[in-house]
Formats: C-alpha cells, sequence, structure tokens
C-alpha cells in the first residue's frame, strides 16, 4: 500500500482504537497491523506525539509476561479530536470515491 496513505491514516486508526478502550504501544501495533502492513516504528512517534498534545495520558500497569506496560488513554480532548477525524475521513472517502467511480465509468 502507498506509504503516503498510510502516513495520513494512522493517526486517525490509532485515535479510533483507543476510543472504546486503553490499549498499551503493542497493541495497537498489533491490531492495526491485523488491517494495514505497518511497522512498530511508525507507531511510537505517533503516540509521543499524541501524548504531549494532550490527545492522550498513559498509566503503567502490571503485565504477566514481562515489565509493566504503558497504556494509553484518550482525554475528552483526544475524544473530540478523533470524532472530528472520523467525520472529515467520510467526508474526504466519500469524495474520493465518488471521483474514482466516475473515471472508473469512462472505461
Amino acid at each position: 500500500m502507498n506509504v503516503q496513505f498510510k502516513k495520513g491514516v494512522l493517526e486517525l486508526c490509532v485515535l479510533v482504537l483507543l476510543d472504546k478502550k486503553d490499549r498499551y504501544g503493542y497493541e495497537l501495533v498489533q491490531k492495526i497491523s491485523d488491517q494495514i502492513e505497518i511497522s512498530e516504528g511508525t507507531v511510537y512517534p505517533l503516540l509521543r506525539r499524541l501524548t504531549k498534545e494532550e490527545f492522550f495520558t498513559t498509566y503503567l500497569q502490571e503485565s504477566s509476561e514481562g515489565p509493566p506496560r504503558k497504556y494509553y488513554r484518550l482525554t475528552d480532548k483526544g475524544r473530540e479530536y478523533s470524532h472530528q477525524l472520523v467525520e472529515e475521513w467520510k467526508e474526504f472517502t466519500e469524495g474520493v470515491n465518488l471521483l474514482i467511480k466516475e473515471g472508473m465509468s469512462n472505461e
């Protein structure tokens, strides 16, 4: 898949996955990787930036499988931003899909 497509949508994916449930970094990477081919290295800088911008808070939780895990929790500001991005995504993809349909129907 086109790298620019992935970059643009990764932030949205992370935000919507945290909308219903707190998750730790590797869990987010795995969940996104199930649908989109990404590398771990692309998610962690994004998590740091979004935490710095106060869209997330973090906390540590003990793990039975090793050291404590850092969990990310969406803040109210993050939830608002997430919902705004989802609306923008819907409008954007609707427009792109119409253009694709129009372009493909000429063949």
